[in-house]
């Protein structure tokens, strides 16, 4: 935690210890990561749903290093412990993103909320979940611009950034519904789950590319992989990685 940030931890009444997500909980105003504080705490062994938040992230991150960066008090930010974690929890917590967004809200393989602006994608939600499989537990980072003025970020991200266009009062109620969401979805069978986040692909039928090659993007299989059409024939899945809309950074 970075200088002059506070936080508190507050046990919740002993019923909601084992079925609700968010408690305990650990806010703070300013900090580097707040899955790099949730992970410390999932070290020392706190219990799942154990939820840290914070107002501003100096070093947030997402997938492949990327960082993840929105003008203080504008984005929900946030990092949960969750111990034995499902296998598709990646995809489930995209959809809980899309389930607070609306129906608008479209899935970027593996898991970035996004909404369609003509042929490209601006960048609504990120989710990265880290942890140690092996140990039973993992970190659920989401960031989601629910107040950012898309014009108060950096000028090369105005094309590629969207926000929820709320009000910075509306961050908690947003922070409680998409709780709310990610219970639900954590109880759904695979089947299910899978089933949703092929409802919301904004992939499929596009032409990408990755460090590997290029094709056409023809939704997931069983276990979340991205399922591409090879240009030379053939297919490819995709386990991990960063895809691209071919012609698109």
């Amino acid at each position: 935690m970075t200088a002059g940030a506070a936080g508190a931890m507050n046990p919740p009444p002993p019923q909601q210890q084992q079925s609700t997500l968010g408690h305990p909980r650990v806010h703070v105003r300013r900090t580097d990561s707040t899955s790099d504080r949730a992970r410390e705490l999932a070290l020392a062994g706190a219990p799942h749903g154990t939820l840290v938040t914070a107002t501003e992230q100096t070093a947030g991150r997402g997938r492949q290093g990327r960082r993840w960066s929105a003008p203080a008090g504008s984005a929900l930010l946030m990092s949960l412990v969750l111990r034995s974690p499902p296998a598709l929890l990646p995809l489930l917590a995209a959809l809980a993103v899309c389930d607070l967004a609306g129906e608008q809200a479209q899935i970027k393989w593996p898991n970035d909320i996004v909404l369609v602006r003509d042929e490209s994608l601006a960048k609504l939600a990120g989710i990265l979940a880290e942890g140690r499989p092996q140990e039973g537990w993992a970190v659920l980072g989401i960031g989601v611009n629910v107040a950012v003025r898309v014009e108060d970020l950096p000028a090369e991200l105005h094309a590629t950034a969207a926000s929820l266009g709320r009000t910075p009062r509306e961050i908690e109620p947003a922070l409680e519904q998409l709780l709310a969401a990610l219970e639900r979805r954590l109880a759904e069978p695979a089947e299910q789950t899978l089933d949703a986040w092929r409802e919301r692909d904004a992939l499929r039928g596009r032409a990408v590319q990755w460090s590997g090659g290029r094709g056409t993007a023809g939704g997931i299989d069983g276990a979340g992989r991205l399922i591409v059409a090879l240009e030379q024939g053939g297919q490819a899945t995709l386990d991990a990685g960063e895809v691209h809309l071919q012609g698109v950074g």
